[in-house]
């Protein structure tokens, strides 16, 4: 008696390969695509996080403004006017901080050029230079003597320039002031020129393109507490 053979024949294989090969690719697909979603969640959660990194990095620099001077047009046999230290324009600002990018609120004082560029390649961008504050001789080297304000020399970024916001569709400074009236509220304006420190600094800026689903970089306002007079000598008496 013959006994019955069982198998697979190649067209059953064939088959089995085919589907095989059908549930491989979609197994691969799916990991893909959310390989691919991952990825993208995670460059705009870092977007985000940069964006409102920035927004804080900023508003604490502003906060940390300190009444410092300095010395301008001194040489090396002395000489020179001295001035409150702030540069108060509408692209272009400096002044002494507390607040550094890498010691936060524990390292020593730095002199922050905060100003605007253009970007790489649309709109603008804000950047902020820092300077280590060795006091009023060393600050007064990037300022000379003016009427009643000094005349400080033109900022440039560098390698070292950090980037708070990018391609932005415009970034202006304003600063408030007192109005000549007392009975008349506050006037902020586009440029200072009083050696007294403003009341408020507020940055304006928009993105060049909404996105909704984005932190997107806001205007931010600091007051200025400090109402310390640099040109008036300050000692503890008895």
């Amino acid at each position: 008696m013959k006994r019955s053979q069982r198998g697979v024949t190649l067209l059953e294989l064939l088959i089995a390969v085919t589907l095989l090969s059908l549930l491989s690719v979609a197994m691969f697909t799916a990991m893909r695509l959310g390989l691919s979603a991952f990825t993208k969640a995670d460059s705009k959660l870092m977007l985000n996080r940069r964006v409102a990194g920035a927004q804080r990095i900023l508003q604490s620099q502003l906060e940390g403004l300190v009444p410092a001077t300095a010395l301008c047009g001194a040489g090396p046999a002395g000489g020179g006017a001295r001035y409150t230290f702030f540069q108060g324009d509408p692209a272009a600002m400096r002044l002494v901080s507390t607040f550094s990018l890498q010691g936060g609120w524990r390292g020593q004082p730095q002199i922050l050029e905060i100003f605007v560029i253009p970007a790489e390649q649309r709109g603008v961008r804000l950047v902020v230079n820092e300077i280590p504050y060795t006091g009023s001789r060393g600050a007064g080297r990037l300022c000379t003597p003016g009427s009643n304000v000094p005349q400080f020399l033109p900022v440039a970024a560098a390698p070292t320039s950090f980037v708070l916001a990018d391609e932005l569709a415009f970034c202006r400074f304003l600063y408030l002031g007192h109005a000549q009236d007392p009975n008349q509220p506050d006037v902020w304006s586009a440029a200072w020129r009083n050696n007294l420190l403003p009341l408020a600094v507020r940055i304006e800026m928009a993105p060049l393109d909404a996105d909704p689903s984005r932190v997107q970089p806001t205007s931010i306002t600091a007051p200025i507490y400090v109402r310390r007079d640099p040109e008036i000598p300050y000692e503890d008496k008895e």
